[in-house]
């Protein structure tokens, strides 16, 4: 189980991972223009090579740069970072993620948005057949 897998990643780790999973792969130079208050060029470089000597990133060589993927699928990262905030916060129990979710005094849910969760649940719940 590498890093990502169990949520120890630094900011700008993270940040570097956001922008390949949204754009699917990329440049040191595109990383470096989508991030928010980046880095110099060369830290952005160094990054992404820490990343992939840790297993979380691949290479390809397209004439003169590296472009940058992913080493591990976003559907599995997210499963991890979800599995970790559930143990770190909440007793590792989903239930109360989602009791915090609902809570009026942290959040407002507008009707739209209470439709969309409704939707996800019947969508993931087993069929009576």
């Amino acid at each position: 189980m590498n890093r990502l897998e169990k949520g120890h990643m630094s900011r700008r780790e993270r940040q570097i991972m956001d922008i390949l999973y949204r754009l699917g792969q990329a440049s040191a130079k595109e990383v470096l223009e989508a991030m928010p208050d980046p880095p110099s060029y060369s830290a952005v470089r160094a990054l992404m090579a820490t990343l992939e000597g840790k297993g979380m990133v691949t290479h390809s060589k397209e004439s003169r740069r590296y472009i940058y993927k992913p080493a591990i699928a976003e559907k599995r990262a997210r499963r991890s970072a979800m599995m970790n905030l559930l143990s770190t916060f909440f007793d590792g129990r989903p239930e109360k993620l989602v009791a915090a979710l609902l809570d009026p005094k942290d959040m407002q849910l507008d009707e739209k948005e209470i439709e969309k969760i409704r939707n996800a649940l019947e969508d993931q719940s087993p069929s009576d057949a």
